[in-house]
């Protein structure tokens, strides 16, 4: 029996809206707390190997020290192609209130999967045990 539009947009916004949380609780998954890492302290601490590296005489360091180099250029390289945070966010916040209602999430899964109070309030997910 083929499907109706109705089923088969009920399916469409399901799948965006999974996307959205999905993608939304992956870059908060990654995040690591303390201070933030950004493009610029990256530079600094290749910078600072560079600087270390051009001292360094013991051959094992510096290896090491280019390796470190190598690692942080990556890391760099990455960090360039990562989706920006705050557009997560505003896709999280524009589906969660429909998602958490379909799925039956509620506020303290929110939080404990790492979702800030301020994001879950734009939201508008209630503060509720359920």
């Amino acid at each position: 029996m083929p499907m109706s539009d109705d089923h088969k947009a009920a399916l469409a916004q399901g799948r965006r809206e999974s996307k959205a949380i999905k993608s939304y609780l992956s870059a908060l998954g990654s995040r690591r707390p303390g201070r933030p890492v950004t493009p610029e302290t990256i530079k600094q601490r290749i910078d600072d190997v560079a600087e270390k590296l051009d001292k360094e005489t013991d051959p094992l360091r510096q290896v090491g020290l280019r390796q470190e180099r190598l690692d942080l250029e990556q890391k760099l390289e990455e960090f360039d192609q990562q989706e920006d945070v705050a557009d997560l966010e505003a896709g999280f916040v524009e589906h969660a209130a429909s998602y958490a209602e379909r799925k039956g999430i509620s506020y303290p899964a929110w939080r404990d999967s790492g979702v800030p109070a301020s994001v879950l309030k734009k939201a508008a997910i209630p503060r509720t045990r359920r």
